[in-house]
């Protein structure tokens, strides 16, 4: 019995918004965002049943750019009736930007998710928006797969990431976080420090790169 449920397990691997934008160069770069690209690639080695990835992608308007609102990076306002930090203008639809950061193998990816569509509301999570209001298509999408255990690498630790793994343990997933394969952006200090333990403490386990290559 446990032989045959333990091949009833499915794994997935998800790549959060690994894009041109949030790298180097790009118009909210993640500080090392870049150096998790050859982890990346090593996990995309691993046998997971499902290898999926999110993008950030905005419409030109977006509520959430300070350039729209005629503010400052960083300057707080309402948006789709939550509070809503603004940031520079990042992964515009069709941009280059937009575009996966080069590097990575995205071939291996069988499906890419899209979000913050609407531009009256943000989306981090790679589930739903941030008022939950509307799906991205990837829970379907793992249930229709049978997926049990999901686990995350990608950008940016305290947001992106850190909402996708919170919706992912509410939805019922056994959940992973692959902290050196991920970074944060650190609008305070110790944000990542923090957004880690805050997933760990919602049911999230947090692991190295080198324990999935090892196990999965």
């Amino acid at each position: 019995m446990k032989r045959h449920e333990q091949q009833e397990t499915k794994k997935a691997l998800l790549i959060v918004d690994l894009q041109n934008d949030f790298i180097s160069g790009g118009s909210l770069a993640v500080h090392e965002g870049e150096d998790i690209i050859p982890l990346v690639n090593a996990l995309l080695k691993c046998p997971f049943d499902v290898k999926a990835a999110s993008k950030d992608w905005h419409p030109e308007d977006h509520g959430s750019f300070a350039a729209v609102q005629g503010k400052k990076p960083g300057e707080m306002i309402q948006l789709g009736g939550l509070d809503q930090i603004l940031w520079p203008t990042h992964c515009v639809q069709g941009s280059h930007g937009a575009e996966f950061a080069t590097g990575w193998d995205t071939q291996k990816i069988e499906k890419v998710f899209y979000k913050g569509i609407d531009k009256n509301i943000d989306s981090y999570s790679t589930f739903f928006d941030n008022g939950h209001l509307r799906s991205t298509g990837l829970l379907d999408y793992l249930k229709g797969k049978r997926v049990n255990d999901l686990y995350f690498a990608g950008l940016a630790t305290d947001y992106c990431v850190k909402y996708s793994v919170l919706d992912a343990v509410k939805q019922g997933f056994k959940t992973f976080v692959i902290a050196d394969a991920c970074r944060g952006v650190n609008l305070k200090p110790n944000d990542t420090r923090d957004s880690l333990e805050e997933m760990r403490r919602a049911g999230a386990q947090i692991i190295s790169s080198q324990e999935v290559l090892e196990s999965v």
